[in-house]
């Protein structure tokens, strides 16, 4: 990219990109992150609740995206061991928490196209 007439990268955790949209992308790339984070937006969520909310991903798939969602430092994992069952807990960061103002405005450009473009029915 290019800032002030100089080709530059933004470098984080020894990886370059050459956009600042790539940066963005890194982070909430993919088809489940966003949706992730949309319903982590307001309160913590275990990963049962996280699942009953995203019927179509599978357990694995959510495992994969909170585990990545996690090492990026966009939420965070807490485990209650103090009694059994264990209990897990995920919630955003204040990293994540950034990320509300986009996501809100990413939500209200879809329910935009989605009256625009189709119709919006009622889930079966």
């Amino acid at each position: 990219m290019i800032v002030d007439n100089t080709e530059v990268v933004i470098e984080i955790d020894q990886q370059q990109f050459h956009c600042a949209m790539d940066v963005t992308m890194h982070f909430i790339g993919g088809k489940w992150k966003t949706v992730v984070l949309w319903y982590l937006r307001n309160d913590k969520k275990r990963f049962s609740e996280l699942k009953a909310l995203m019927p179509q991903i599978t357990e694995k798939m959510l495992s994969i995206q909170l585990k990545q969602l996690e090492a990026d430092g966009l939420i965070k994992r807490k485990v209650y061991t103090s009694k059994p069952p264990l209990k897990v807990e995920y919630s955003l960061t204040d990293f994540g928490t950034s990320l509300i103002p986009l996501l809100n405005e990413i939500a209200s450009w879809g329910r935009k196209t989605g009256n625009e473009k189709g119709k919006i029915v009622k889930s079966v």
